[in-house]
């Protein structure tokens, strides 16, 4: 395991901070990697399912609220929500990311358009970290 740790915060650790955390461990595969909310809402079982389609298993991963002290000893924080980054006091010592990702838990309409929005979120969210790691693995 790598000395470098990824904290993802979001409101509910349901959909942003865990399909993160997935992709997380596919692209920084030695770092230590967690994800948390202010609450703690349950994962969504929409965020597994279009997981899932791009290969990534998360249904073993859990919801948990904020763990101060891995955010206190985290490399990088990363607030994927407006929420997470008002109410986070990140610490001085981490350098902190923050991606603005539309929360797809609140998209209404159809199965369909939930689903889009839901793969809209993961695919920005994967850009994110695969920029996040190229950037990593030129300058350790």
């Amino acid at each position: 395991m790598s000395n470098y740790s990824i904290y993802f915060l979001c409101s509910g650790n349901s959909c942003r901070s865990q399909i993160a955390e997935g992709y997380a461990k596919k692209y920084l595969p030695n770092w230590n990697i967690q994800s948390a909310g202010i609450r703690a809402d349950g994962v969504n079982p929409r965020a597994i399912k279009i997981m899932a389609e791009d290969g990534i298993d998360i249904s073993k991963q859990t919801s948990k609220i904020i763990d101060n002290d891995f955010m206190k000893n985290a490399t990088v924080v990363v607030t994927l929500c407006g929420e997470a980054r008002d109410k986070c006091i990140i610490p001085q010592s981490s350098r902190w990311l923050h991606w603005p990702i539309h929360d797809p838990a609140i998209s209404t309409g159809s199965e369909e358009e939930i689903m889009a929005d839901f793969r809209d979120a993961r695919n920005d969210i994967k850009e994110h970290i695969k920029k996040l790691a190229e950037y990593v693995q030129k300058n350790q």
